[in-house]
């Protein structure tokens, strides 16, 4: 399964996230699932990255992890369009795990 934790800050504003594990829907190459929460997760930091120039701290490996930061004291206007983003991905995933809630669980804290 896999797992998606988003870190909030006291006002509800994303801090970080952390993916990891595998869905293990079908076989490697096959795992839509897998696919389309990678490609939400890496499509939303790279829109971050060209649409507000704010380089996340991301850590990733090959065993299915990704973790992204987003850094602290942002002007008020970039903050709001990461924000945007990564509320763009939080509905997404949703939508994933919607229909496939025996592979994906999404978690806020």
């Amino acid at each position: 399964m896999i797992h998606v934790h988003f870190k909030q800050t006291s006002d509800g504003k994303i801090s970080s996230f952390k993916m990891k594990g595998h869905a293990d829907f079908a076989e490697r190459g096959q795992d839509i699932v897998c696919a389309g929460a990678s490609a939400v997760s890496f499509g939303a930091i790279n829109a971050i990255m060209e649409l507000t120039k704010v380089k996340p701290m991301i850590k990733q490996s090959k065993g299915g992890f990704l973790e992204c930061r987003v850094p602290d004291h942002l002007s008020i206007e970039v903050d709001d369009k990461v924000q945007l983003l990564l509320q763009g991905m939080v509905i997404s995933l949703q939508t994933i795990e919607r229909d496939y809630g025996k592979y994906i669980n999404i978690t806020f804290g």
